[in-house]
């Protein structure tokens, strides 16, 4: 579990936060709404040690005996919801993890925090049971719902929540970090920068991942020789690219990024603002020998395999007309 100073980015909602406590205006129900891994967790579990922590500051100590029991999940009074369904959260988790919970006092601190992670799969006898604690919560409650979703909420328990939505960080902030914390060359926190659109738990997550990078690898293999390959090897391309069926929405990505690059060598001769820089040669190779106008279609019939495949249209023949596309282009 980490502190407010820990955390990259969203500096506007830790601002609220430790404004609510400084001021003794902190809510009894608060919704972190954002998309996966975009660091709801780690806002909520840094407010709720601040809350818990001895030292009465706004931000937590990280020394103290609450704040460690914090730090290793083990604080009586921060407690996490769990559901054994993994698609819902029942009426019955409701009512036991907190409804009937909360009447009893915090046993060492302050207040009784719930976080409930992945909050937007409450059904609505769940929403509607927890929605009785939130319209007459004790003093010392407090409700954290962490979400992708808010608006899967009832508008009654919307009404009565404080929403913080969480911002994409900006790319320098994220990049700084990887290449501090993860130790990765710039160039390839390019890439992960550029593929997790300010979502700084994915561009963590695909710091680290192998297979991200084999499919990067891949990527880079079709395009630097789809100028080459013969219409009779066009079905073993196909059958490669069919490898990663998977994650066929990342390859379609990295593929644009790549033509965005070719195209923004093209538009301005500068490597300076290439994701892909170390493979400026190639870059500078394909816009010589591509057009404005041949660039675009490709980026174009991109968009359409992906709502080809998304529509279920059939995975070889999408394939076989987006490389015909880029061959041709």
């Amino acid at each position: 579990m980490a502190g407010f100073s820990d955390i990259v980015g969203h500096r506007q909602i830790i601002e609220h936060l430790q404004k609510a406590i400084s001021y003794g205006k902190v809510s009894h129900a608060y919704i972190f709404n954002g998309p996966e891994k975009s660091g709801k967790r780690m806002l909520a579990e840094a407010f709720a040690m601040t809350l818990q922590c001895q030292a009465g500051g706004d931000a937590p100590c990280l020394k103290c005996h609450s704040c460690k029991q914090a730090q290793s999940h083990n604080h009586p009074d921060i407690l996490y919801l769990t559901h054994e369904k993994p698609a819902t959260i029942s009426v019955e988790d409701i009512r036991r993890q907190i409804n009937n919970d909360i009447t009893i006092k915090p046993y060492a601190g302050p207040y009784k925090i719930y976080i409930v992670d992945e909050a937007e799969k409450m059904n609505q006898q769940a929403q509607n049971a927890l929605l009785k604690t939130i319209e007459e919560p004790p003093s010392y409650g407090i409700i954290l719902l962490l979400t992708t979703n808010a608006d899967a909420f009832l508008p009654t328990i919307l009404s009565r929540c404080i929403t913080l939505n969480l911002q994409m960080v900006p790319d320098a902030e994220i990049k700084a970090h990887l290449m501090k914390e993860y130790r990765i060359p710039d160039y390839q926190a390019d890439i992960c920068v550029a593929f997790a659109q300010g979502n700084v738990g994915k561009a963590i997550q695909l710091a680290g991942n192998e297979d991200f990078m084999e499919l990067k690898n891949s990527v880079l293999q079709l395009v630097k020789r789809i100028r080459d390959i013969e219409l009779y090897e066009m079905t073993e391309a196909i059958k490669q690219i069919g490898d990663y069926k998977l994650q066929i929405n990342d390859y379609f990505d990295l593929l644009m990024i790549w033509y965005r690059d070719v195209l923004l060598y093209k538009a301005t001769s500068d490597v300076n603002g290439l994701i892909f820089k170390d493979e400026a040669l190639d870059i500078k190779k394909q816009a010589n020998v591509s057009s404005y106008a041949g660039i675009e279609t490709i980026l174009e019939a991109l968009e359409k395999a992906k709502l080809r495949l998304n529509a279920n249209v059939n995975f070889d023949l999408t394939m076989e007309l987006l490389l015909l596309t880029m061959k041709e282009n």
